[in-house]
């Protein structure tokens, strides 16, 4: 046994290198380094066919990664891909000081950034799960609780105590995040019943889903130029939208093969994403890699049972290259596609245009009239954003040009007594997309 640094963020990065594998993957996880914090003292890469059952790598090679351990004085390792605990176990004895692999990195940010209730307890749950099948390595040194006379115990080994322990606390924060869950279901039920739309910032993270975000709401969230700047999610509602209350979510950044725990941990934050009515999927158009970043996103959504859902790819950071903006329709008219700079407000207009348009859905536009009595079913056309245009007729009745989605127009059939049944035979018999 050895011990451990009580802290230290000085490292010496281990990179398994296999067929297939670019460049981008060590660019990303020195940036994942640099946003918790890590000062890199060295970088080794390892060609591999395959992954070595003890450590990974070949042995020689851990041979040099505790001799740049011992000349740097790095306080840790940090390799690249998932160990197993006993792989982790072996290179930490090899060279004499903590070794984390990129699940535990990526825990370790999510740890760092967590600032909401329900955020803390979603880290903490992906930890333990992590932590539990990797109990044996810190343990191995203690036999059977102590016995004699006062200190006779159940007959656990600490090993065995500490995973019971565990297996407690997991449940205990299943079952919070359990009321978290039934509490964002009664929130969308409320969204609604109320016509709410929900719009999604997804993508890669690092991506400028933030500065969009306050681009398009006028809020002020943090963003920095990080990996996981932002962990948890914020909703905001967008001004000035004909479409009437649009609420807009800043969610979690995705990276590649995102670890399995992370994904279960934040099945509550990734059930926004899933219950969004628009995904704008925010793409890095400087990133030399975002091909690749784009199906990361897209495997990540197909896990979560959101890929179905209608989405708009936003190439941000257009200012930071050479091509001319453009935008990208499809046989319906559909904006797909838009080349956007968030923080020099470039195609935001049209990209707030084409939101407005994608949640409209299919336009019922006429002409009707309405009696003094019809005051309420007036006042809630004005509230969806429904009149284009309005006169008072010589009888002193209302005539007001609507301008209104086909589900709003049937939510308002649904009404009681004479205001759905006008709604029924002046708005929901007219021709879709004329005047009458």
């Amino acid at each position: 046994m050895f011990e451990r640094a009580g802290r230290g963020n000085r490292a010496v990065i281990l990179h398994p290198v296999f067929s297939g594998t670019g460049p981008e993957v060590l660019d990303e996880f020195q940036e994942l380094c640099r946003s918790a914090g890590v000062e890199i003292a060295a970088v080794l890469t390892a060609p591999r066919d395959r992954p070595d059952a003890r450590f990974f790598v070949g042995k020689g090679k851990i041979e040099q990664v505790a001799e740049q351990v011992s000349a740097t004085g790095a306080d840790l390792v940090l390799v690249s891909c998932p160990l197993s605990a006993i792989q982790e176990r072996n290179i930490e004895k090899s060279c004499q000081c903590r070794v984390l692999d990129r699940t535990t990195l990526i825990l370790d940010i999510f740890a760092l950034r967590a600032r909401s209730h329900e955020g803390k307890l979603q880290v903490e749950l992906a930890q333990l799960r992590h932590i539990s099948t990797r109990l044996v390595r810190g343990w191995t040194h203690l036999e059977r609780q102590k016995g004699g006379i006062g200190l006779r115990g159940p007959g656990e080994t600490q090993l065995e105590t500490d995973r019971r322990l565990i297996g407690q606390r997991i449940q205990y924060l299943k079952s919070r995040l359990e009321k978290v869950r039934r509490q964002r279901v009664q929130s969308r039920r409320r969204r609604d019943r109320a016509q709410v739309f929900t719009v999604a910032l997804v993508g890669y993270t690092n991506a400028g889903k933030s500065t969009l975000f306050n681009a398009l709401t006028d809020a002020d969230v943090g963003t920095e130029n990080m990996q996981f700047a932002t962990l948890d999610p914020t909703v905001r509602q967008m001004p000035n939208v004909p479409t009437g209350n649009v609420l807009l979510v800043d969610t979690v950044g995705f990276v590649g093969n995102l670890p399995h725990e992370l994904i279960t941990a934040f099945h509550a934050t990734l059930q926004e994403t899933r219950e969004a009515d628009l995904l704008l999927h925010v793409i890095d158009a400087a990133d030399h890699f975002h091909q690749q970043r784009e199906q990361d996103v897209e495997s990540v959504l197909e896990s979560v049972d959101a890929s179905d859902i209608p989405i708009i790819r936003v190439f941000n950071k257009i200012d930071l290259t050479d091509r001319t903006p453009s935008s990208q329709v499809n046989e319906k008219g559909d904006l797909v596609r838009i080349d956007i700079s968030a923080l020099r407000g470039t195609g935001l207009e049209e990209l707030k245009d084409s939101i407005a348009l994608r949640l409209k859905g299919e336009r019922i536009r006429t002409w009707i009239s309405l009696e003094g009595r019809f005051a309420k079913l007036r006042s809630q056309l004005f509230d969806l954003g429904a009149v284009a245009e309005e006169k008072i007729a010589d009888d002193g009745q209302w005539l007001i040009h609507v301008d209104l989605s086909q589900q709003d127009a049937e939510h308002l059939g649904r009404l009681p007594g004479d205001d759905g049944a006008l709604v029924r035979e002046s708005i929901l018999l007219a021709d879709r997309h004329s005047e009458t």
